[in-house]
């Protein structure tokens, strides 16, 4: 199987892409809440085209060589909001693997926000097959189970004092 490479702009056209469903599906939300890190892009565009406020709740279940070992999904203790978290929620992430972290996610905001919530839908750029739990909306579904290169994850691999390097003046 090939890994599936998105550039910059392909990436901002898939988001752009999930805030149409969402928006043609006439479903009224008032929060935001992206799991971070691969949900913090998604999210601040969204919030951005919406107008809603965004809470962001710390995730990590990758790690290893390249962040490709999923391990047991970690949680922050908080979630991070200026605003009370919204009552109809739209928890997003970049995609969904295995639908663990978005279960278990779920499973985190009813456990500790339950007499607050009284909706929430769950959104992502790439559903895989894989996956036990699937999005409300998503814009690609991928049969094939493929690596997904974001353009953001060269920042994992570059070294600082190479990058100051090639900011040095001659």
């Amino acid at each position: 199987m090939t890994d599936l490479n998105i550039t910059w702009s392909e990436y901002h056209h898939k988001i752009e892409n999930l805030a149409v469903k969402i928006y043609q599906s006439n479903w009224q939300f008032n929060q935001i809440v992206c799991l971070a890190k691969g949900g913090l892009r998604v999210g601040d565009i969204l919030c951005r085209l919406y107008d809603k406020p965004l809470a962001i709740l710390s995730t990590a279940s990758y790690r290893g060589e390249g962040n490709r070992q999923r391990g047991k999904i970690q949680f922050s203790e908080h979630l991070t909001s200026i605003q009370p978290l919204g009552d109809r929620i739209l928890l997003v992430d970049d995609l969904v693997d295995s639908g663990v972290s978005l279960a278990e996610s779920l499973q985190w905001l009813r456990d500790n926000y339950r007499e607050k919530i009284v909706d929430i839908r769950t959104a992502v750029i790439w559903y895989k097959s894989t996956s036990v739990k699937t999005p409300d909306y998503f814009v690609d579904y991928l049969a094939e189970n493929p690596w997904i290169n974001q353009p953001f994850e060269k920042y994992e691999r570059i070294d600082m004092r190479e990058l100051a390097d090639s900011f040095r003046k001659d």
